[in-house]
């Protein structure tokens, strides 16, 4: 233990003085890597959480000005800087098996795995194509890598000399090429079974797990590519690293309708996890200052983090599976008038007609144009007088009139009862 601490040391004061560290000092640092895959992803879960990129090769000396320690890049580019993880995390095992093992695993005793092939399920069914390739060794890794280094030397010499090659030696080069696509297929399905095991910790933020075991495929078609076995590192430890970067970035492109900055996803797991940590502690849900404080930084910046980390949700979604209703169904239209309040004005409209019903036509037309009764819309004693035939000043007469007929009868009690004082 005190080991592995003495090595998260070693890799946080690195991290911290250049804002980086390399993919090679990383797995020179982490004791019998190969073994220990849960240890390997801890660690790059807690490199990333203190804003410490991992990178494949060092930046060129015109870079490095550009490359901020974590201190400084906090505030530009967030909390955090690497990969992100834009949504929360779901626990798909207690205990993370060693690298080997997860490379033994029979994914087709899963409980469940029977039924989901008697389904069609497409999942199930890829798990059992994934468990068919066997395992390879070390040997097994290096001699297919040379085979592959070999194609890639082949296809140059192929195109540079293609006109100076006889037809034995173009032949010859081409079986080469065909060698080492086989010895590259070969070596991508026999990891398949670790792209699973990785796909699996980012079930539950907004991908498929079809989609995440396709974009950790890209990336271990990439640490194909790019594998140098002349370094010693086993294949499989070298290809965690491109399959976690490839997810993560598919995560953060793909697992939100609006996109979330990859720092900015960092920043909300990070603030899920306080956030359990304090419910934990308390033993009730943490204020936004509790968890400001836990964070070092501000409440503001933490309200900020909730509403950034709010999903939208369709309002055709089904409430249940039994059921035909939507969501919508049960979410209040604001815009609307309540029940009561349109029962009270429809009954308003009723005694306003049975009021007007006992005036003279031209007095209730006059008084349904002057307080648009009938549309909404007023009109001046002009428009009113033009429409009915007389001027502005019978217009005025008129409706002084009808207000007087209106006051003297017993038409107010009717309307008395809708009257609201302020």
């Amino acid at each position: 233990m005190s080991d592995l601490n003495e090595v998260r040391q070693k890799l946080l004061a690195l991290g911290k003085e250049r804002g980086y560290v390399t993919f090679d000092e990383f797995l020179t640092l982490v004791p019998d890597v190969e073994h220990n895959l849960p240890l390997v992803e801890d660690l790059m879960d807690e490199l990333a959480e203190a804003g410490i990129e991992i990178v494949k090769d060092e930046p060129p000396p015109e870079e490095m000005e550009k490359v901020q320690p974590p201190d400084q890049a906090a505030e530009s580019k967030g909390i955090f800087r690497s990969l992100g993880e834009e949504t929360e995390e779901l626990d798909v095992d207690d205990l993370e098996p060693s690298e080997e093992e997860l490379l033994m695993l029979d994914f087709t005793h899963d409980e469940g795995y029977q039924h989901a092939i008697n389904n069609d399920d497409v999942v199930g069914i890829y798990l059992k194509e994934a468990g068919k390739v066997p395992l390879l060794t070390a040997e097994e890794e290096v001699s297919l890598a040379k085979r592959i280094e070999a194609a890639d030397f082949a296809r140059e010499t192929l195109d540079e000399r293609n006109g100076l090659l006889s037809d034995d030696e173009i032949y010859e080069l081409r079986g080469i090429i065909f060698d080492g696509e086989m010895a590259q297929e070969h070596l991508i399905r026999a990891n398949s079974r670790l792209v699973i095991s990785v796909a699996k910790r980012f079930v539950g933020r907004g991908v498929p797990f079809l989609d995440l075991i396709q974009e950790g495929n890209i990336g271990l078609i990439r640490a194909v590519r790019k594998f140098e076995y002349q370094r010693g590192h086993k294949f499989s430890t070298y290809a965690t690293w491109w399959i976690r970067q490839a997810i993560s970035r598919a995560v953060a492109d793909q697992g939100r309708t609006i996109r979330v900055p990859v720092h900015m996803g960092d920043q909300l797991n990070k603030l899920r996890r306080v956030t359990l940590e304090l419910q934990q502690e308390l033993g009730r849900d943490a204020l936004p200052e509790e968890v400001a404080d836990r964070m070092e930084t501000t409440a503001d910046k933490v309200l900020n983090l909730i509403e950034i980390s709010w999903r939208p949700v369709s309002l055709d979604s089904p409430i249940d599976d039994d059921s035909d209703s939507e969501l919508g169904d049960f979410i209040e239209d604001t815009s609307s008038p309540a029940p009561d309040e349109m029962t009270t004005a429809n009954l308003l409209r009723e005694q306003v007609e049975t009021v007007l019903g006992r005036l003279p036509l031209r007095e209730a037309e006059i008084l349904r144009m002057r307080y648009g009764l009938d549309d909404g819309e007023t009109h001046t004693l002009e428009e009113v007088g033009k429409k009915i035939g007389v001027t502005r000043e019978r217009v005025r007469q008129l409706e002084a009139q009808a207000l007087n007929r209106l006051r003297r009868s017993s038409a107010h009690v009717l309307l008395r009862d809708y009257l609201r004082e302020d």
